[in-house]
């Protein structure tokens, strides 16, 4: 199978893991397998070899899945008749199909490490059977197997970053928040970001977080917290933007009793409760004048003085400031102070936008999904080959934020529809309706259409309205999409399977299925 999905490992485990699936692959015919880590009460893949990308961005609480809760009971693992009727959290994920398929036998088995369970080892298959071969002695060679490889990899594993990944599990159970999002992806722009992040966390250097909006800022400011030897320490976030002009010195600095009308006690400010840890400053281009030349006073000084007193108190508090706007446009203009500008961008960090991202998009939208899956009560939501392309193919203005925006509306409306016993819910293109999404985007651009070509009308999915049912609209998006992925490969089979993620083998049965002859050429290089 050459997926983009095969041999995925969550960015942080690198190919730590990737040789102990590969073995296990050697092993055992399937056609998945997979690493989950029990973080809490929650499972969370740390590797997949051929599953779908957008697993590796899903998180399986145990108690909502069944299948996970019986492997960890289990001891030494137990595989599930073909027939079982308790719902596959993989039905829809296996990799390279040309459409969402079901797992039909599937086997695990709880992991251990130091006395204590780890994890789960899954394998599926979709066909029946395959795994009545498999005896109870070659499952416990192949648990011990990948009990060995965890046990060598979480002793060269470094010290520090396991306690900032337990720091943050914690808090955000001391916060209430449950299962707390994290950055992900595994694109070059996003391996870039890690790399810069791990660089300036461990020193006391004030970071201004630069990107368009609904990038994640919030989330980098977090990691580099998470990361820095502060992270013990309380992470404070302020949202410069929501702050008045009248109350940002006593929310910023605090206040004196009787230090202006309604000021009825005494009151400590952000930089005095994130004294000793770090101070998030969400939107700093939005501060105005007045509050700018304070804020730089106490950056330069690390003093705070809170209005109506007279006594300053020292603070040590590391600054990661963000940004959506030119903040050098906005000095010109007089709307923001250059030394304080200079201050704040000690060592800048530009957070990429989502179109230049690649198959990030689907890592995350499984992610959301996940979500969206537990807060409707839905069975197994997921995404179609289609709807993957779409995602693909979108140039997401709103990044990030409005992927996970799109994504709540789509299983909502997937929701819906779903027929009553139905093992999963499809997430279609018309779901995600993401022409309809881009509307009164200025920045969002039209395919220009030859001269002589009629412009077709078009409905709010932004398919081509040339009626029929929804199975014939969803055939001729994924025939539109195909000629267009060999148009843009010059008909080269395998470079085109490549790019969508869809095995070579089922590639060319979507081309004869959709009508599409592949180009003379292929034959030639596929022999050559």
């Amino acid at each position: 199978m050459t997926t983009n999905s095969v041999n995925q490992t969550t960015e942080g485990d690198g190919s730590r893991y990737r040789p102990l699936l590969a073995a296990v692959r050697g092993l055992v015919r399937c056609d998945a397998a997979a690493l989950l880590q029990l973080d809490a009460d929650v499972l969370r893949p740390v590797a997949v070899d051929g599953l779908s990308d957008e697993t590796l961005g899903r998180q399986f609480p145990v108690a909502a899945h069944p299948r996970f809760a019986r492997l960890l009971e289990s001891g030494r693992g137990l595989r599930f008749a073909h027939d079982c009727g308790l719902p596959d959290p993989y039905d829809g994920l296996v990799a390279g199909q040309p459409g969402i398929l079901p797992v039909h036998d599937c086997m695990g088995a709880p992991l251990r490490l130091r006395g204590a369970i780890w994890g789960l080892l899954t394998l599926d298959a979709l066909e029946p059977g395959a795994f009545e071969t498999v005896t109870p002695a070659q499952l416990d060679a192949m648990v011990s197997l990948v009990e060995t490889g965890i046990e060598a990899a979480h002793t060269i594993q470094e010290m520090e970053a396991r306690a900032m990944r337990e720091h943050a599990v914690a808090q955000a159970l001391r916060s209430g928040r449950g299962t707390t999002r994290e950055l992900l992806g595994s694109s070059a722009a996003m391996k870039q970001l890690y790399n810069e992040i791990d660089t300036v966390a461990v020193s006391d250097l004030t970071v201004l977080l630069l990107g368009e909006t609904g990038v994640g800022k919030d989330l980098v400011a977090q990691r580099l917290h998470a990361r820095s030897q502060r992270r013990d320490q309380p992470l404070v976030q302020v949202n410069c933007a929501a702050l008045p002009e009248t109350l940002a010195d006593s929310e910023l600095f605090g206040h004196k009793r009787g230090a202006f009308t309604g000021a009825v006690q005494d009151r400590s400010g952000k930089f005095e409760i994130a004294d000793g840890g770090t101070l998030f400053l969400d939107e700093v281009g939005e501060l105005p004048l007045t509050v700018q030349a304070k804020l730089l006073r106490v950056l330069q000084s690390g003093e705070v003085q809170r209005p109506g007193s007279d006594r300053t108190l020292k603070v040590d508090v590391r600054v990661i400031a963000a940004t959506n706007r030119d903040l050098p446009a906005a000095i010109a203009q007089g709307r923001f102070r250059a030394d304080l500008y200079h201050r704040l961008s000690v060592y800048p960090l530009v957070v990429p936008p989502l179109r230049e991202r690649g198959r990030d998009v689907v890592a995350l939208a499984g992610g959301f999904l996940e979500e969206n899956q537990h807060r409707l009560g839905a069975r197994n939501l997921r995404l179609s080959p289609a709807s993957k392309a779409a995602l693909l193919a979108h140039g997401w203005p709103g990044n990030v934020r409005e992927l996970e925006h799109v994504i709540s509306r789509a299983s909502l409306r997937a929701f819906t529809e779903q027929r009553r016993g139905a093992r999963w819910t499809a997430i279609e293109p018309h779901h995600l309706a993401l022409d309809g999404a881009a509307v009164g985007n200025v920045e969002s651009v039209s395919p220009v259409l030859p001269a002589t070509s009629p412009t077709p009308a078009t409905s709010p999915s932004g398919l081509a309205a040339t009626g029929g049912t929804l199975r014939d609209a969803t055939e001729a998006f994924q025939r539109a999409w195909l000629a267009d992925l060999l148009a843009r490969h010059h008909g080269h089979i395998a470079n085109a399977a490549r790019e969508a993620g869809i095995d070579r083998s089922n590639f060319h049965r979507m081309l004869r299925k959709m009508g599409l002859r592949p180009a003379a050429r292929e034959s030639v290089n596929a022999r050559g």
